[in-house]
């Protein structure tokens, strides 16, 4: 295959400024892992896609570029257009270009090698691949798990991963730079801020006059912080639970929980269709909720479900008293001609109880923050769970530099809704956690299978 690579340079029309030099070359010094925290606008998927390809050059493999969205990678890089008017697939030039595939935002290259990129929103699809290079794009918005699939892969064919990113608050962004700092011999780490970059005639990337005309638009004073200080502290922008979840670490409501097996134990579900369902696992105590476990699982039918149901049952010696789930269960299809809930009963004779449909997406993110104060998880079996309420948030404009009332759709989405399926449902129960703090025990009227 090598002699058909037609005499070009790579890379092809792309110079790395200094301080993006750093990060271009720590493949050649060694490094199979990497992480850039660069400023906005430090042109970090422009400096990595360049580098994909040069390595989708040397060696014939399979290369994915990740983005948290499928429609974000698409936007950003597939049809992204840099500040010149150029394409960044066009820094693969069209002598090694083979075939280009719209759809799946593939380019085969002459060589035989195969750049795509790929949304981790749905990352069960890499699942069995094998490639040699990996770019995570604003990986603290992405769905960790997604690295956790792929890790694995790479350590197995000493392939390699580079993460760029912003920060996003304390979430798994953090915690990876943290261990990537802490083993600087197989790490590669850097942070960069507006006053650390400079363009070749020496001027800043990004001026303190420019940051100022941002804030004079609109832009918060926390997402200053995060997007050109790169800070970590700065608040998670547009959360929808992140004061809530904050204070129930600093109450020590996020803990270890000894799970007491007489207790009935309720599930509070958002059903996915074609995607993720969810499950919250909970003990309520009238004064409080012990969230004892949450599950997820992707494109499986509801008899996976069901044998998760008993072997959680089978390990931890509890009894389930409701299953609730969303106002849709009625009328979504989860089996042939028939609604989710006739599915459920008459094949597992599971029995679900329906929470009430609110008004509007509001109503139920707002119930869900006046029952999260009386909330305690368990911190490792509900990890993942209270990580998407951290991050569950607004969809920020950025034509309207403002956010959108609707919450953004991510990996975060599920858990949150399943959750917002138990506010729901508890409300109706509430006499006043304004004001008491409390709620009425709700009657358990059924078991796991049948009344």
């Amino acid at each position: 295959m090598g002699s058909r690579q037609p005499d070009v340079t790579i890379p092809h029309r792309f110079t790395p400024r200094l301080y993006q030099g750093r990060i271009w070359n720590c493949l050649n010094k060694g490094f199979r892992r990497a992480i850039g925290i660069w400023h906005r606008r430090a042109g970090k998927d422009k400096t990595l896609f360049n580098l994909m390809v040069k390595e989708a050059v040397k060696t014939v493999g399979v290369y994915y570029y990740f983005f948290p969205t499928f429609a974000q990678g698409k936007k950003v890089l597939w049809d992204g257009i840099d500040g010149d008017g150029m394409k960044f697939t066009d820094h693969a030039p069209e002598e090694l270009v083979e075939k280009k595939n719209d759809t799946e935002m593939k380019i085969t290259l002459v060589t035989g090698s195969i750049i795509q990129v790929i949304g981790t929103d749905n990352y069960n699809f890499i699942r069995g691949t094998n490639p040699r290079g990996t770019v995570w794009s604003e990986f603290s918005y992405q769905d960790p798990a997604a690295w956790d699939v792929m890790r694995p892969i790479l350590a197995e064919n000493q392939g390699w991963a580079i993460f760029n990113y912003t920060p996003h608050g304390p979430n798994h962004g953090q915690e990876l730079y943290e261990m990537a700092r802490s083993n600087p011999e197989e790490w590669f780490s850097e942070i960069l801020t507006v006053s650390q970059t400079k363009r070749p005639n020496g001027l800043p990337v990004i001026s303190e006059e420019a940051i100022e005309a941002e804030r004079k638009a609109g832009m918060s004073d926390e997402m200053i912080e995060q997007e050109f200080r790169c800070s970590f502290t700065a608040a998670v922008l547009g959360s929808y639970f992140g004061k809530e979840i904050k204070r129930a670490r600093n109450e020590g409501r996020i803990t270890e929980i000894q799970i007491d097996p007489s207790i009935p134990v309720s599930t509070y579900w958002d059903l996915g269709v074609g995607d993720s369902t969810s499950i919250w696992f909970g003990q309520d105590l009238g004064e409080n909720i012990l969230f004892v476990d949450y599950y997820e699982a992707f494109d499986v039918g509801l008899d996976h479900y069901v044998d998760v149901l008993k072997q959680k049952e089978a390990e931890h010696g509890w009894h389930y008293g409701l299953h609730v789930g969303p106002h849709d269960l009625a009328v979504r299809e989860w089996g042939k001609g028939a609604s989710r809930i006739e599915t459920a009963w008459r094949e597992y004779q599971l029995r679900f109880q329906v929470a009430e449909r609110p008004l509007k997406k509001q109503d139920s993110i707002e119930a869900a923050r006046r029952v999260l104060r009386r909330c305690i998880f368990d911190y490792k079996r509900c990890e993942r769970g209270i990580k998407a309420l951290e991050l569950y948030r607004k969809n920020w404009d950025e034509k309207k530099r403002a956010f959108s009332p609707m919450p953004l759709r991510d990996w975060t989405t599920h858990a949150a809704d399943a959750f917002q399926t138990y506010a729901l449902w508890v409300a109706k129960g509430i006499v006043s956690l304004e004001t008491t703090g409390s709620a009425n025990t709700q009657t358990v009227v059924n078991g796991m299978f049948g009344g």
